[in-house]
């Protein structure tokens, strides 16, 4: 299934962010970062594209990642660390947050 235009650039970004692959500590903060700016389906369809191109052990773990931020909310100095990294790689959405 070809994804939308706009899921497309996600991909794009993600890919230009983590160009060595996702790291499995980032999975959890990543879709939450997601889910805070696209649907449940959006990020499902971002999710699955990422699992088509990924080894079993991270296919187990995206869906853990997801399984895990609809249960549990990530740490914040999870969440700003990838913000930090999709903001090197040109995710327009990724501000930093600083804590006070």
């Amino acid at each position: 299934m070809e994804l939308p235009p706009v899921l497309s650039k996600v991909i794009g970004w993600l890919r230009a962010g983590y160009p060595e692959g996702v790291p499995d500590v980032d999975y959890i903060p990543l879709f939450a970062l997601l889910g805070s700016q696209l649907t449940n389906e959006e990020v499902n369809l971002i999710a699955t594209e990422l699992s088509s191109v990924a080894n079993p052990e991270s296919q187990e773990a995206i869906k853990k990642a997801i399984a895990d931020v609809t249960n549990t909310p990530p740490k914040a100095s999870d969440v700003n660390r990838v913000r930090a990294r999709l903001a090197e790689g040109g995710w327009p959405l990724a501000k930093v947050e600083h804590p006070d």
